[in-house]
């Protein structure tokens, strides 16, 4: 049978419903990808362009985790910022991190425009500040972001001038990135697989790899056939599992959830969002919203540590959507689903190389849909004999959480909880 998409907005608006085939042979290529969310095919992407031959091997659909289910935002830099890097590697390095932080974005847009990929895509992000202490974090981000040669795009806003751009008494100000955006984050994902089958790449779904034997060549065992290739990349993130222990070690699966409402009137759409751009708050456990091309609102936040699938999504967050927009009191909710992102202590991303041939990169701690599409160039250069940007991600060290996996859960959620007091008390 079948895997099937979550039942999401999403899914249900799908450009691409057609299911690919199984693995059930044995078959040999120049690069195996284990994941087909965005690292995975932004990989094979950058690899075909540069005439390798590649495989991809997807467990579900194509888009099946996050790269389907996530809320749709384009969002520069990482989950942590350059400036906590640059504590972390100094500042020489940290200038080749900024130099890259915006670079997943016009990645993005070069895949939309070059492949004809039909996504919604719309410019234009808001980071909306919900106290003061927060709008002098956006002052200094703007400042950092331009010190790294984001220069131009970044508008800040106080009280008055954010309501230009949300239709809520929230916010006592915000920043405008009009390099930021939002776009069908399935549709993406599906438009970036078929430009990977006509480059000649082959995608395999209900294909999960059960066994990895290392070598030259690296074989990828599936309940129907076996790949063996040059390569291995490892982009499961979420969904890998246990497949690769040492992977999953020091990450932690977390999911967060979202709705969408009934498609709202043109005059309710304009009110809550005049330039249709995509919001984010700042809080550490953020709520984020937007509206979808048939003009329903779009809203998520909240995680849940380990990745549990709540009961009533709807009860998680329409109350956080209504309390945002109190003028949408009765609007029907249509679609509610969660997902999987995964978690690293550090909050960036972790990657590197298992032996000569395996490469991986995983850990977006929720910021994956800019991030991911940088990795895939990353991942590629490293295959095609250009380590140097790689590595400079490589090392990153990689901290296991405290008490291993038995406390794994209780210690994040601790730490989220004491940030979310911080965040309620403006402090």
């Amino acid at each position: 049978m079948t895997t099937a998409h979550a039942d999401s907005y999403y899914a249900a608006s799908a450009n691409d419903k057609r299911e690919r085939p199984r693995l059930r042979d044995a078959i040999e290529t120049d690069v195996c990808i284990i994941g087909a969310g965005y690292t995975g095919l932004s990989t094979a992407l950058q690899l075909l362009e540069r005439g390798f031959r590649v495989v991809v091997l997807e467990a579900a659909r194509i888009g099946w985790g996050a790269s389907g289910r996530n809320g749709g935002q384009i969002v520069n830099s990482y989950s942590r910022d350059i400036d906590v890097i640059e504590r972390s590697v100094g500042a020489e390095k940290a200038k080749q991190f900024g130099a890259m932080a915006f670079e997943g974005a016009r990645i993005i847009r070069e895949y939309v425009d070059r492949y004809q990929i039909d996504c919604d895509l719309k410019d234009g992000a808001v980071f909306a500040a919900l106290n003061l202490r927060q709008l002098k974090h956006l002052a200094a981000q703007k400042a950092l972001w331009q010190k790294h040669g984001h220069q131009g795009e970044l508008e800040l806003m106080d009280q008055s001038g954010i309501r230009n751009y949300v239709g809520s008494s929230r916010y006592v100000g915000g920043m405008f990135d009009g390099s930021g955006g939002h776009l069908h984050p399935l549709n993406l994902a599906l438009g970036e697989a078929a430009a990977v089958e006509r480059l000649g790449g082959l995608i395999f779904e209900d294909s999960a790899a059960i066994d990895i034997q290392e070598g030259e060549p690296v074989r990828v065992r599936t309940a129907g056939g076996e790949v063996s290739a040059r390569f291995l990349v490892v982009a499961g993130n979420a969904y890998l599992g246990h497949l690769v222990p040492e992977l999953s070690a020091k990450s932690m699966p977390c999911g967060t959830q979202m709705i969408a409402t009934e498609p709202l009137d043109e005059f309710q759409a304009k009110h809550l969002l005049p330039g249709d751009h995509c919001v984010e708050d700042c809080n550490y456990l953020l709520d984020y919203f937007r509206l979808s091309a048939d003009k329903r609102l779009l809203y998520g936040g909240g995680v849940v540590y380990g990745a549990r699938d709540p009961a009533d999504i709807e009860a998680i967050i329409l109350p956080k959507l209504l309390k945002t927009f109190p003028q949408l009191e009765g609007v029907r909710v249509d679609y509610a689903w969660t997902g999987n992102f995964l978690l690293t202590l550090s909050r960036l991303p972790q990657v590197g190389r298992i032996g000569g041939n395996i490469y991986y990169s995983q850990g977006c701690s929720g910021h994956g849909v800019t991030y991911t599409h940088l990795a895939g160039r990353l991942l590629a250069e490293v295959i095609n004999g250009q380590a140097s940007r790689f590595d400079l991600f490589a090392s990153l060290p990689h901290y296991p959480f405290p008490g291993g996996h038995a406390l794994r859960v209780p210690f994040s959620a601790l730490g989220a909880w004491y940030y979310s007091l911080r965040d309620a008390l403006g402090i």
